[in-house]
């Protein structure tokens, strides 16, 4: 059996654009972290915990379109429960954020 993901395993999970609509700080997290909440066009908001705090404040990331992945399980972080993974680059100055370059729906499927 092997350890290597199959193309099987990427299909069973999902590439989204979805719109930061709540930010505040992740006082359970171990790393300094946010509690991020994002409309992906849904009945019902997903959520994120994301080491965001080196570059962005709570303010400057609400509105922000960004890319996430989706069909994992929930996780814990610090307390909180985290449904998505918020894509970045990770840079010497913390995360930058993988976003459209123009505006698109919540929810847009990335390909």
């Amino acid at each position: 059996m092997s350890d290597t993901p199959t193309f099987e395993d990427f299909e069973a999970l999902g590439l989204r654009a979805g719109t930061i609509v709540r930010a505040e700080p992740n006082d359970g997290a171990r790393d300094p972290a946010y509690r991020v909440w994002i409309d992906l066009g849904d009945d019902d908001q997903v959520q994120s915990s994301a080491k965001l705090t080196d570059r962005y404040t709570p303010e400057q990331l609400i509105g922000r379109q960004v890319v996430v992945v989706t069909g994992f399980g929930p996780l814990r972080v610090g307390g909180f429960r985290s449904d998505v993974l918020i894509l970045g680059v990770l840079t010497d100055d913390g995360v930058v954020l993988l976003r459209p370059d123009e505006p698109v729906p919540p929810g847009t499927t990335v390909a």
